[in-house]
């Protein structure tokens, strides 16, 4: 790729996580909030606005930047976001434990506190299966394949999640990200064949797969 295309393509990604953040910064909803539960709710947005990184970073799609640094990237990435949703949720704890509670044991009267929830477990278990990829010696296929279904589970929990939430983010903004986020998902997973596994699985003449 060109210089001023990558210059060009580095620009927008910046523009696309940058952006929901400003106009989220601008909202009159954060006048009479208190700054624990604005904290906690921009590490759910910069949580999102990261979540578009990681299909660009495992799919090799960013100009000037090696498939190897893509995926240390990937990692940290990854990192931060659970450490950006601990934030979150522990935030909103601080600021209505029972909210937090009812949203947990998936008793909240909010749909999208049991969108966020799912879409926490998932990046949770996929943290996790990350870290015991080595240690449980797991094939590249099925971690592969386990991997991805729980990140798809990330990305839906969070999109529904934010699009019923009626907050500080823009509605333009929020949709654009949200809408951003699936296309690189999707994209990411038909270029990588992430699906294979299942081919695999499938019975062949005689039965067996």
């Amino acid at each position: 790729m060109s210089r001023p295309r990558a210059i060009l393509a580095w620009a927008s990604l910046a523009a696309a996580l940058i952006i929901p953040v400003a106009v989220a910064a601008t909202s009159p909803f954060l006048s009479y909030r208190s700054w624990v539960y604005i904290a906690a709710g921009f590490a759910g947005i910069v949580a999102l606005a990261l979540i578009l990184l990681q299909p660009l970073l495992v799919g090799h799609y960013l100009p000037k930047l090696s498939a190897r640094a893509g995926r240390v990237l990937h990692r940290r990435v990854g990192t931060g976001l659970v450490c950006l949703v601990v934030l979150h949720v522990g935030g909103l704890w601080l600021t209505s434990p029972p909210d937090v509670i009812d949203a947990l044991l998936f008793v909240s009267p909010t749909p999208f506190s049991i969108w966020g929830v799912l879409a926490m477990w998932a990046l949770f278990a996929a943290a996790a299966l990350a870290l015991l990829r080595k240690p449980l010696r797991i094939r590249p296929p099925v971690w592969r394949f386990a991997h991805t279904a729980l990140t798809l589970s990330v990305v839906v929990g969070s999109v529904v999640h934010t699009m019923l939430i009626e907050g500080a983010m823009g509605t333009v903004s929020k949709a654009v990200l949200c809408l951003l986020v699936l296309a690189a998902t999707i994209k990411a997973m038909v270029d990588l064949r992430s699906w294979a596994l299942l081919k695999r699985m499938r019975p062949g003449p005689s039965g067996r797969p």
